[in-house]
C-alpha cells in the first residue's frame, strides 16, 4: 500500500531513533520509532521525527531514510539526562515542535510516551494525534512502589492523554485492560509492535563455543524490572546450561547492575556459566539467538517486549514470563512456555522441560517462526497508516487489507 504525500511527524523526546540501542535509557522505543518511520517512508509518507537533542555533536538534522528526517530539538543540556529527570525540560522541547509545525506543519502527529504527548499537546498542532504509550506510569508504579522515580504529573498526563488523542495505538491486550481503569477506550486501536527481517530461522550463528551442554540467552536492557537476576538465579538449578546476557553498556563501560548480577552470579557459583555480551546490533543479537536452545525473557511487567517475537522469528522457543505484551505474543505449549513473574523455581522447571525435549523444542521453534510472520513490519506500519488515514480523513490510507485488532490477537 503506498499513499498520496502525506506528512507524518512522530515525536518521541527521549528515544532518538538513531541512538545506539542496549544502554538503560536506550531500548525498544528507539528501536520502534525508528522502524516505523522507515517503513511510513517506503509507503510513501514524508517522515519527521523530532527527539531531545542529547549529544552536542550529534547533527540537528539528519536524513535517516529515503523520506525520513530526524530532527533533534534543543531542550536543556545537549548530553544524556535520566529519562525521569526529562519533565521540565519539555516546555522547550514543546517550544522547538512549535517553530517547526510552524514551517511544516504535519497532517498527523503520532506521540510516543506520555512526555512526547505532553509537549505536542503544548505545542498544539492543527493535525490529529495519535499516541502511544510504551508503558504506563500506572502499571510501574504498582510493581516499583516506591522505587519508582517518575515525575508526579506522570499519571495526570497519561490520563489527559487518553481523554485526548484522537487514537491510542496499545501494543497489546493488557494494556487496553489497563487504559479501562484510566478512561474510555472506545478509541483504542490494538496494533502490535513489528519485527525486522533480520530475526529469521536462516542466517549467521553466533561462533563462540558452547561451554556447557544447553545454552540459554537473554536480551534485555539490564535494570531490575528485566528479570535477569531470577534467570541467573534459574541457572543455578540447571547444572547443564549456560547464560549469554545480551544488552547494557560496552564490555568495558560502568554498569552497576551488570556489576550487581555478577556478584550474585558469584554468590550462586554459576559466575563461569555467564557471558555477558554487552551491546549487540541487530544481526548480532539474531545470530546469539539462532545458537540458542531456549531464549528467556523473565521481565516483572513488559508492555509488548520485543525480543519474544524476534526469538521466534529466529525459530527459537521462548520461556516468558506471563505478564503484559507476552501473554499475546507467547502461544503457551505451543511457540514456549509462560510462568510467573519473579518465580526462579518455575523458570527451572519450565527450561527443564523443554531442555528435555528437543523433538518439541523443534516444533514449537518451527511454530514460534511461522506466528511471528504475523508481526512483521510492513504489516504494522500499514495498519498504523491506515489509522492515520481514518483521522485525517484520507479514505485512501483506509483501505488497508490485513490490519489489527484485538479478535487478531486472540
Amino acid at each position: 500500500m503506498t499513499c498520496p504525500p502525506m506528512r507524518v511527524a512522530l515525536v518521541s523526546e527521549h528515544a532518538d531513533p538513531l541512538a545506539p540501542v542496549g544502554h538503560p535509557e536506550t531500548g525498544g522505543q528507539n528501536v520502534y520509532v525508528g522502524a516505523l518511520a522507515r517503513h511510513l517512508g517506503r509507503l510513501g509518507c514524508s517522515v519527521d521525527v523530532f527527539t531531545r537533542r542529547s549529544d552536542a555533536g550529534a547533527p540537528a538534522r539528519v536524513t535517516a531514510a529515503p523520506g525520513v528526517v530526524v530532527h533533534r530539538i534543543p531542550a536543556g543540556p545537549a548530553e544524556p539526562v535520566p529519562r525521569d529527570a526529562l519533565f521540565p525540560l519539555m516546555p522547550d522541547f514543546a517550544e522547538g515542535l512549535a517553530a517547526a509545525w510552524r514551517t511544516r506543519p504535519p497532517d498527523v502527529v503520532h506521540t510516543h510516551f506520555w512526555m512526547s504527548g505532553w509537549a505536542a499537546a503544548a505545542a498544539s498542532p492543527a493535525a490529529p494525534r495519535v499516541h502511544t504509550y510504551h508503558a504506563l506510569g500506572t502499571v510501574k508504579r504498582r510493581h516499583q512502589g516506591p522505587a519508582d522515580t517518575s515525575p508526579p504529573e506522570r499519571l495526570a498526563v497519561e490520563r489527559d492523554l487518553l481523554l485526548e488523542a484522537d487514537v491510542v495505538i496499545a501494543t497489546c491486550r493488557d494494556e487496553v485492560a489497563e487504559l479501562r481503569r484510566v478512561g474510555p477506550t472506545d478509541h483504542v486501536a490494538v496494533i502490535p509492535c513489528g519485527v525486522a527481517d533480520t530475526f529469521a530461522p536462516l542466517g549467521p550463528v553466533d561462533p563462540v563455543p558452547r561451554r556447557r551442554r544447553h545454552r540459554l540467552v537473554s536480551v534485555s536492557r539490564i535494570v531490575p524490572r528485566k528479570g535477569i537476576a531470577d534467570v541467573v538465579r534459574a541457572l543455578a538449578g540447571l547444572s547443564d546450561a549456560e547464560l549469554l546476557v545480551v544488552g547494557g553498556g560496552d564490555q568495558g563501560d560502568a554498569d552497576p547492575e551488570r556489576d550487581a548480577l555478577r556478584e550474585l552470579a558469584i554468590d550462586l557459583g554459576v559466575d563461569d556459566r555467564i557471558d555477558f555480551r554487552g551491546r549487540l546490533g541487530a544481526a548480532g543479537v539474531a545470530a546469539v539467538m539462532r545458537s540458542a536452545d531456549v531464549v528467556v525473557c523473565a521481565p516483572w511487567y513488559e508492555p509488548f517486549g520485543i525480543v519474544p517475537v524476534e526469538a521466534m522469528a529466529c525459530g527459537v522457543p521462548v520461556v516468558g514470563t506471563a505478564v503484559g505484551g507476552l501473554l499475546d505474543t507467547v502461544s503457551h505449549g505451543a511457540t514456549g512456555l509462560l510462568v510467573p513473574p519473579r518465580a526462579p523455581d518455575e523458570l527451572v522447571a519450565a527450561i527443564t522441560d523443554l531442555l528435555g525435549d528437543p523433538v518439541r523444542r523443534r516444533r514449537m521453534g518451527a511454530a514460534g517462526a511461522a506466528c511471528a510472520d504475523r508481526y512483521r513490519w510492513p504489516r504494522v506500519a500499514a495498519s498504523i497508516l491506515a489509522v492515520y488515514g481514518r483521522i485525517a480523513g484520507r479514505a485512501e490510507q483506509a483501505a488497508s487489507s490485513g490490519g489489527w485488532s484485538e479478535a487478531a490477537l486472540a
